[in-house]
């Protein structure tokens, strides 16, 4: 299928244009996974347990949630200066 036929079947809204892709090859930018090693204080990991557990996550999951906070707090900081 040609753009200019897709661009027309998607404009359309008529019929599901997802069988005309090829999902196999799709990727999200700046989504791969890199490990990395913190050391923290006891008293840094024993209150991230505690607010993971009242929350209902892991530790790695509120560490991730509070650092993309922060991350974009920083940028919409940056765009209003």
């Amino acid at each position: 299928m040609k753009a200019e036929q897709f661009d027309q079947k998607f404009d359309a809204n008529e019929d599901d244009i997802l069988e005309d892709l090829d999902l196999s090859t799709i990727s999200r930018p700046n989504q791969t996974q890199k490990r990395v090693n913190v050391d923290f204080p006891s008293w840094v990991i024993d209150s991230l347990d505690k607010e993971a557990s009242r929350v209902g996550v892991t530790r790695q999951s509120i560490i991730k949630v509070w650092l993309v906070e922060r991350l974009e707090q920083q940028a919409a900081n940056k765009q209003i200066n």
